[in-house]
């Protein structure tokens, strides 16, 4: 009898993570077609090339979840580290270190609300993510507290970046 409750218990469970990861895909397409777009519309060289790579980014987060929810599909567990995703910040710390040096504000003005959209983009992923993790346990949670951290990673970047464009704009002199 147990048995067959607990059997239940994790059916509901896993119909839950299935509607969760769902949902993640949903998000992360919306947010690479975002990047995408956007990345035809920037002024600044190096932002573009930034949205670029999150879009690239954003699309191994689609693959990602789509195996997660593949091997949900199939009752076969992920295999831990077999896909290479363990390497957590590769954008963030790469693009802050070539970004963050080669800011030339007077071409980034036009793109502080992109920029600042960006960062509520990868906040909310962030915390939607870190949210559903809080409702999970096993392996679910793990990928989904991993997911969590790489949005914040892209959050805190863009977080930077629209910073000290913005601050460096608000002590430009007015009128040139």
């Amino acid at each position: 009898m147990g048995g067959s409750d607990l059997s239940q218990t994790e059916k509901g469970c896993e119909m839950d993570v299935r509607r969760i990861y769902r949902y993640a895909l949903q998000r992360e397409y919306e947010g690479k077609h975002f990047f995408e777009q956007n990345a035809d519309r920037m002024n600044h060289a190096a932002v573009v090339g930034a949205f670029r790579r999150l879009a690239e980014e954003e699309q191994r987060h689609i693959d990602f979840i789509q195996g997660l929810l593949d091997a949900l599909e199939q009752a076969n567990s992920q295999q831990e580290g077999d896909t290479g995703w363990q390497r957590e910040g590769f954008f963030s710390e790469r693009a802050a270190s070539e970004m963050l040096d080669q800011t030339v504000v007077e071409s980034m003005v036009p793109d502080l609300a992109v920029l600042r959209m960006a960062y509520l983009i990868e906040r909310d992923f962030a915390e939607f993510y870190q949210s559903a993790a809080e409702r999970t346990e096993g392996e679910a949670r793990a990928a989904l507290e991993m997911l969590a951290r790489w949005e914040q990673g892209h959050a805190e970047f863009f977080q930077r970046l629209h910073d000290t464009a913005f601050e460096e704009y608000a002590q430009m002199p007015w009128g040139g």
